[in-house]
C-alpha cells in the first residue's frame, strides 16, 4: 500500500467506536507534509477527545467564553513538530514542541494558534489559559492518563470562572475523564494499527 494511502486511512477510515475527522487544513497540511500514519491517527484520537471535553465545558459553563476553535486546532497540531523529530513519536523527547510552533508559522497557521504545538506539555506556566489546558488534558486523558497538577489547574479555572465550590468541578471532571478514559483501549489500539515509518 503507498505512504500516502496509509496515511489517508489513519484520517478517514471509520473507526469503532466513531473518531471524528481532523479539521480539513489540518488533514491538508499533514498530506502535504507526508506525515507519519501514527502521528495522523495520534491527532486524530487527542482531537476528538478535545472535542468531547469542550462539549462538555460549552453545555456546564454557558456563561463562560472558551475559544472552542482553537482548542480543537490546538488538540489537532500538538504534535505536528514531530513530522520533523520522528523519533519522539515511540520516544521520549521535546525537541518537537517549538520545531511544531515554528511549522505552523511557516505554513500560514497565526501564533494564537501555533503556540499550542509548544504549550501542551507547559501547563504549569502562569500565562497557560483555559484552552491550553483543556489541549494539555486531552493529550493525556485520550490513552487514559491522569495528572492530578493539570486537573487541579482546571479545576480552579473552572471554579474561579464559575464561582461555584471546587469539590463541584472536581466531581464533574473527574467523572467527564473517567467516562472519556474507559475509551482509551479502542483509541490506543487505532493510533497502534498504524505504523511510524509508511
Amino acid at each position: 500500500m503507498p505512504p500516502s494511502d496509509v496515511l489517508s486511512r489513519a484520517l478517514n477510515d471509520p473507526v469503532d467506536p466513531p473518531l471524528r475527522p481532523l479539521p480539513a487544513p489540518v488533514a491538508d497540511l499533514l498530506r502535504s507534509l507526508d506525515a507519519p500514519p501514527r502521528l495522523a491517527a495520534h491527532l486524530r484520537a487527542v482531537h476528538d477527545v478535545a472535542v468531547q471535553l469542550v462539549d462538555r465545558v460549552e453545555r456546564r459553563y454557558p456563561e463562560l467564553t472558551v475559544d472552542r476553535e482553537a482548542v480543537l486546532f490546538g488538540a489537532a497540531t500538538h504534535d505536528i513538530g514531530k513530522t520533523v523529530h520522528i523519533a519522539e513519536l515511540s520516544g521520549p523527547g521535546s525537541c518537537h514542541e517549538e520545531a511544531g510552533r515554528q511549522l505552523l508559522l511557516a505554513h500560514g497557521f497565526g501564533p494564537e494558534l501555533a503556540r499550542f504545538a509548544g504549550t501542551h506539555a507547559s501547563w504549569a506556566d502562569p500565562a497557560a489559559t483555559l484552552e491550553d489546558l483543556l489541549v494539555s488534558t486531552a493529550d493525556k486523558v485520550w490513552k487514559n492518563k491522569r495528572v492530578p497538577e493539570l486537573e487541579d489547574l482546571v479545576i480552579s479555572r473552572l471554579a474561579r470562572a464559575t464561582g461555584r465550590q471546587r469539590w463541584e468541578e472536581y466531581l464533574a471532571l473527574d467523572e467527564l475523564l473517567g467516562h472519556i478514559g474507559d475509551g482509551a483501549d479502542h483509541r490506543l489500539a487505532f493510533q497502534a494499527s498504524f505504523p511510524v515509518y509508511a
